[in-house]
């Protein structure tokens, strides 16, 4: 009872109720911890990965309850799996004809760090256009964790100066989800475990569909059949397994609700998983598909 009343009171924000969506796969469970949100103000610009140009983002403290949101112009656009799309090597999150690209490596270090609410501002070179895109900066997710550990996290509180309990989903029963030769299977765990498999096709399609003007060898991988990797030495020997990792945290976290932890506890196994397939298993997870 006592578990029940601390959710009741998770679920209720600034004077309003707000449901968690859930499903039988799934059950939301206290972590025992305050939702949090950073202490400062962030900003980073830089090239973006497909379209080639420069966008600046900028981070700021949210309330809690209110999740992590992008705020382009005067709309807002959650970072929820109920806007995401099917969109070709990246993510993007659409509402009211505005459409957010590229958002899954800032959105893996804020759920990594802890930061379940924030609002995030971006600007395009492109004032008229209503697509957007988060900067890939060197291609990882080491430059927004940088800048997060240097503000630092703190307590979030609601317009009424009230915390907030941060809740998780934890998986009930195995799932499986596929797309051709691909899955992402999970089981029921105590704490979060993530094994991965991948495998690369090559790039000339990609950039034969207009995509990855703004890649380089500063902020891809790069391999060749004949040389191998064009890079300098890889920081990791399993570096594209862990980029494929960054990924899926940052797909999963979309997950989140209210200020919720997205990434489910789980063991989620995934073999050559794409956007698609993460975004297919999280509806899954929800019974929305």
């Amino acid at each position: 009872m006592q578990s029940q009343l601390k959710l009741l009171r998770q679920m209720t924000v600034s004077g309003t109720f707000n449901t968690l969506k859930s499903s039988n796969l799934i059950s939301w469970k206290s972590t025992g911890r305050l939702q949090q949100t950073i202490a400062g103000c962030i900003e980073k610009s830089g090239k973006t990965l497909h379209s080639g140009e420069v966008s600046k983002v900028k981070i700021f403290p949210g309330f809690a309850g209110e999740g992590r949101y992008f705020k382009f112009q005067s709309k807002s656009v959650p970072a929820s799996i109920d806007f995401a799309k099917v969109s070709p090597l990246c993510t993007t999150l659409c509402k009211d004809g505005v459409r957010v690209r590229t958002v899954e490596h800032l959105l893996s270090a804020l759920e990594a760090k802890g930061v379940d609410n924030c609002k995030i501002e971006i600007e395009n070179q492109d004032c008229d256009s209503q697509e957007v895109e988060v900067p890939i900066l060197d291609g990882s997710a080491c430059a927004w964790l940088e800048a997060i550990e240097k503000v630092g996290v703190k307590e979030a509180l609601d317009q009424h100066g009230n915390n907030g309990e941060k809740v998780a989903p934890y998986l009930n029963e195995p799932v499986h989800v596929w797309r051709n030769d691909s899955f992402i299977a999970a089981f029921p765990s105590p704490k979060v475990r993530i094994t991965c498999g991948v495998h690369f096709p090559k790039v000339e399609s990609m950039r034969n569909a207009g995509l990855i003007k703004g890649g380089s060898l500063e902020n891809a991988l790069v391999c060749s059949i004949s040389d191998g990797w064009l890079n300098p030495s890889l920081r990791f020997p399993d570096e594209p397994c862990r980029h494929k990792v960054l990924d899926l945290i940052g797909d999963l976290s979309l997950f989140a609700q209210n200020g919720t932890q997205g990434l489910p506890v789980a063991h989620i196994v995934a073999f050559k998983g794409g956007h698609a397939l993460h975004i297919d298993f999280a509806r899954h997870l929800l019974g929305t598909i």
